[in-house]
C-alpha cells in the first residue's frame, strides 16, 4: 500500500509545482507589463527575499561573525548590482525589448539545459556540488541561449521591436553605449555568429550562478534556499542563474571602455 501512494504524492508534487510556476509567471508578468512603482515594487521585494536567503545560507556555511559579516556584504553587492540591472533595463529609456530578450534568453538557458541534458546525459561538470549537472546541458543551454538571442535580434533587424522608443533599427548601432551591438551585425552568418558567442557567454553565467548557489546550499547543510515558494524552494533558487547573468551584465557595462 505503501508503494501505491507513491505515484500520488508526485502527481500532487507536480500539481503544486506548476500552480506555483503559474502564479510566479501572473505575478513577474503583470509587474513587468505595469512597470514603473509596480516593477520597482516587484523587484525590491524579491531582492529582500533572495537576500535574507544569502544571510540564511552564510549564517550557517560560516564559522564566525566577520566571515558571516563578509559573506553579508558580499551579497548585498551581488544581489544590489543584479536589482539595480532589472531596473536600469526597465525604464521610460527603454522598450520592453532589452529586459524581454535578457528574461527569454535565460530562461532558454534552464530549458535547453534541462531537455539536453535528460536526453544526452553524459559526463557531470562538477557532481560533488550539482549532480545532475551534465556538459550536453550546458551545450542545450548555450543552444538555447542563441537561439533566444537569434530571434530577437532578427526581429530588430525587421523593425518588429526596438530599443528604445525613438530610435530605429537603421540609427542605433550600440547596445547600452557599448559599440558594436550583436543586434546591428550583418548578414545571417555575422548575426549568428555574433549571438552564439553572446549565447556562451550567457548560459556560462547562468549555470555558473546555478552551482555558485548549489555551492552555498551544500555549504549550509540545505537542500533549498528556502521554502516560501510551494514546490520550488526559495526566491534564491529560482533567480541563480539570473541573478548571475545580471552581475555580469551590471560589470561589463560599469567597466566599459569610455
Amino acid at each position: 500500500m505503501a508503494g501505491a501512494k507513491r505515484p500520488r504524492r508526485g502527481v500532487s508534487d507536480l500539481g503544486v509545482r506548476t500552480v506555483s510556476a503559474v502564479v510566479m509567471l501572473a505575478v513577474a508578468g503583470s509587474a513587468l507589463w505595469l512597470g514603473g512603482a509596480v516593477w520597482i515594487a516587484f523587484v525590491c521585494a524579491v531582492s529582500v527575499g533572495v537576500l535574507y536567503e544569502w544571510i540564511r545560507l552564510a549564517r550557517r556555511a560560516t564559522p564566525g561573525p566577520g566571515a558571516r559579516a563578509a559573506w553579508n556584504f558580499l551579497g548585498m553587492l551581488y544581489v544590489g548590482v543584479g536589482a539595480a540591472m532589472l531596473l536600469f533595463l526597465h525604464n521610460d529609456a527603454f522598450t520592453l525589448a532589452p529586459v524581454l530578450t535578457l528574461l527569454a534568453t535565460v530562461i532558454a538557458v534552464d530549458v535547453g539545459a534541462y531537455f539536453t541534458g535528460r536526453t544526452l546525459r553524459g559526463p557531470k561538470i562538477a557532481p560533488s556540488i550539482s549532480p545532475s549537472k551534465t556538459w550536453s546541458g550546458l551545450m542545450g543551454g548555450v543552444l538555447g541561449a542563441t537561439l533566444a538571442l537569434f530571434t530577437a535580434a532578427r526581429l530588430w533587424q525587421d523593425g518588429a521591436i526596438r530599443l528604445t522608443p525613438q530610435v530605429s533599427a537603421a540609427d542605433a548601432v550600440s547596445c547600452f553605449g557599448t559599440e558594436p551591438c550583436w543586434y546591428a551585425s550583418a548578414g545571417a552568418v555575422p548575426l549568428f555568429a555574433s549571438c552564439l558567442m553572446t549565447g556562451i557567454i550567457v548560459a556560462v553565467c547562468a549555470q555558473a550562478g546555478d552551482f555558485f548557489e548549489s555551492w552555498m546550499k551544500r555549504r549550509a547543510g540545505f537542500k533549498d534556499s528556502g521554502n516560501l515558494i510551494p514546490g520550488h524552494g526559495g526566491f534564491f533558487d529560482r533567480a541563480d542563474g539570473l541573478l548571475a547573468v545580471l552581475f555580469v551584465l551590471g560589470l561589463m557595462i560599469l567597466f566599459q571602455p569610455r
